[in-house]
């Protein structure tokens, strides 16, 4: 199977490509409803409205012509709760191949180089091998609480990397 490339920032369709991803997903695994899917496609498109390449970023795993993967970084609030990583997907025939690692080193060292301190992102129990990724990334756990953030009530992770000292 082919490689992807790697896409910086914004390219057409992938909104729409990114929602569909988590939304089938999600659905198919999680019983995920509507609601999530909904609730992405507004969170991405104003992420995109506001993107700032210098704090933000956007990566899209591309084969081609087609995106099979995302990542993104939300630096609005870096400085004050940490960098946020989100909308982390691969499409299933793509995934245990490294691509998912690749996308989340080239996150990270985006934010490393932009200065960042540390970086957050919210799961829920039970995506593991989204979890062994982080993990060797060296993610830890900061938090876990029940709650009903994506519609569906689950166990809540917030995981943090503390990229400086700061």
């Amino acid at each position: 199977m082919a490689q992807p490339d790697f896409v910086r920032g914004y390219v057409p369709g992938a909104i729409g490509r990114i929602v569909e991803l988590h939304g089938i997903y999600y659905a198919a695994h999680w019983g995920f409803s509507a609601f999530f899917e909904a609730r992405m496609a507004r969170e991405l498109a104003g992420f995109i409205d506001r993107y700032d390449g210098k704090r933000d970023g956007l990566w899209t795993a591309v084969i081609g012509g087609r995106i099979e993967g995302s990542i993104a970084i939300d630096g609005s609030r870096a400085h004050d709760e940490g960098a946020h990583l989100r909308w982390f997907i691969l499409d299933a025939n793509h995934r245990g191949r490294g691509t998912g690692g690749r996308l989340l080193d080239e996150a990270l060292l985006f934010c490393r180089n932009c200065g960042h301190p540390r970086v957050t992102l919210w799961t829920f129990a039970g995506l593991d091998s989204a979890r062994r990724l982080y993990e060797r990334a060296g993610f830890r756990l900061a938090e876990q609480r029940r709650g009903m953030q994506w519609g569906v009530e689950v166990t809540e992770q917030r995981f943090e990397l503390h990229l400086t000292d700061g």
